[in-house]
């Protein structure tokens, strides 16, 4: 166990120093008058705790829920993504009573994990398909959320998180659903916000994919006037 803790910390730890390396704040200053991503930001950081404060069943060895980490990366960036990752894991010990090493498990495997998993299938995507609004919504919003949360679990289980129960293959069946079915609510709710609110994606550029000048969306007053 001592083993295994110590690198999920190093794993936590290496995450921590590639995201500020490029410094993640600059996401969140201002620009044209507006903070683009303070909206998506603070959604995250109050639905993502909620989602990894329900317990799971006693009998598996990581909680069963939704991750949320892929449509967290496509929204902010993985950058920002690692450190509200963090604190949604952190906030387990307050909210679920976990010992530190149980949140420090959660964070790597139900958050930074998948979440640089995110990273790596979408470069692919991108460079295989070049900028396609169709490989971005099915490859990058679908296809990458649910290989990057099968992973996850897979990988896990490989550590010794799972898979060793005597409801071990009714464990595998599960995750395998929930990892389908966040990749299609992530899908789903990604293709409204490229039409109605593109800006609240870090990923998605109008000028980049679809080869027009990024809208700009100006306060209902402002105009009227």
């Amino acid at each position: 166990m001592v083993s295994r803790v110590a690198v999920e910390a190093l794993l936590l730890l290496l995450a921590w120093a590639c995201a500020l390396a490029v410094r993640p704040w600059r996401l969140l200053q201002p620009w044209q008058g507006q903070v683009r991503l303070a909206t998506p930001f603070l959604a995250a950081l109050t639905v993502v705790p909620w989602l990894w404060s329900w317990p799971g069943p006693a009998a598996l060895a990581l909680p069963l829920h939704w991750s949320a980490a892929p449509l967290v990366v496509l929204l902010l960036g993985w950058p920002l993504a690692i450190p509200l990752l963090t604190v949604a894991g952190l906030s387990t010990m307050v909210t679920l009573g976990h010992p530190w090493w149980q949140a420090l498990s959660v964070t790597v495997w139900s958050g930074v994990l998948p979440a640089t998993l995110m990273l790596v299938l979408g470069h692919g995507v991108r460079k295989a398909f070049a900028p396609n609004p169709v490989a971005y919504l099915l490859g990058r919003a679908f296809l990458a959320p649910m290989l990057a949360l099968g992973l996850s679990s897979v990988l896990a289980a490989w550590l010794g998180h799972g898979f060793q129960s005597p409801i071990a293959s009714l464990q595998r069946v599960a995750m395998g659903l929930l990892a389908m079915g966040e990749a299609s609510w992530s899908c789903a709710l990604v293709s409204l916000l490229v039409a109605y609110r593109p800006q609240w994606l870090a990923t998605w550029s109008e000028t980049l994919y679809l080869g027009r000048p990024a809208r700009t969306h100006t306060p209902a007053l402002s105009r009227r006037r």
